[in-house]
């Protein structure tokens, strides 16, 4: 077991979830990054493209429609193909994404703080979609259940967050995590509800470290800042270069501050389950009568 190695199966209090998920990700930085680059860089590659040539074609087609003139159907064609692929890239990266962090500290946790590569990347691929399931259920509960006063989806939120890690660390298949999720955070609903709220407002406030830019640029062109709003270039900022960049750094950071609440998610996980089956205790248990060679 390495020296430095973050106990994940243990009972925490708020504080040490949040100082142990940045913990977490500092000392991992390279590995953790690395692995997860490997595995989702070529997805990520695909909807960064996707959403390039989308706002590039949907800029023309705006600009058309500003000067009065129809957008040509096969442009339109075009712009519909390129949205697919966008829509389904993103699924696919949100899906790949939680599923590698989740087989990353999987792999972290047996392994007493070292990784195998070639395992995390083939129960990546083999839950792809066990995962993407479980998504579209979390989704629609969730979404349905907004609509209905909002506070319905609040509640079904909490525990639904969880299920992901119920099925990787309880090897439960979609329909099983998705019960179970609920029997986890039973009588333990307002401590999950305030962590993952905490964890929220952090990430959020990180994510729009990332938007500003992106804003203050277009609030430039459109020359908003001078007092002379131009339409003209509200049309043409989706094919700036510099728009565009600061669109996909952007993104790109927003998908990477998501994994902060993904890995908290996995402490807020154990610290639940510990309460209710003390798995790591009766392991740490298990390990005091084994010598150091075993």
């Amino acid at each position: 077991m390495k020296t430095d190695y973050i106990e994940f199966k243990k009972q925490r209090e708020l504080g040490d979830i949040l100082s142990d998920t940045f913990g977490f990700l500092r000392k991992e930085f390279k590995p953790f990054f690395t692995t997860y680059f490997k595995i989702v860089g070529p997805f990520l590659l695909v909807m960064i493209l996707a959403m390039v040539f989308y706002m590039f074609y949907a800029g023309n087609s705006f600009s058309l429609l500003f000067i009065g003139n129809e957008p040509e159907i096969d442009n339109l064609a075009v712009i519909f193909v390129i949205a697919l692929v966008y829509l389904f890239s993103v699924v696919a990266v949100y899906t790949i994404s939680q599923s590698t962090v989740l087989h990353y500290i999987k792999s972290y946790a047996n392994g007493g703080g070292t990784i195998n590569f070639e395992t995390i990347q083939k129960e990546v691929y083999a839950s792809f979609w066990s995962f993407l399931g479980l998504g579209i259920m979390v989704g629609l509960s969730v979404g349905v259940g907004l609509i209905f006063c909002i506070i319905p989806g609040i509640y079904l939120y909490v525990p639904l967050m969880l299920s992901f890690s119920v099925l990787v660390f309880n090897r439960m298949g979609a329909s099983d995590a998705y019960s179970y999720s609920f029997k986890l955070v039973k009588d333990e609903w307002w401590i999950t509800f305030a962590t993952l709220f905490v964890i929220g407002i952090i990430v959020v406030i990180a994510t729009y470290a990332f938007a500003i830019p992106t804003a203050i640029y277009q609030w430039m062109k459109m020359g908003i800042f001078s007092g002379e709003v131009d339409a003209e270039s509200m049309m043409n900022i989706f094919k700036d270069p510099i728009y565009i960049l600061l669109n996909i750094i952007g993104t790109l950071g927003q998908f990477l501050l998501n994994l902060i609440s993904v890995v908290a998610g996995v402490f807020i996980y154990f610290n639940l389950n510990e309460k209710k089956n003390f798995t790591g205790t009766y392991e740490r248990i298990e390990r005091l009568g084994q010598s150091p060679e075993n």
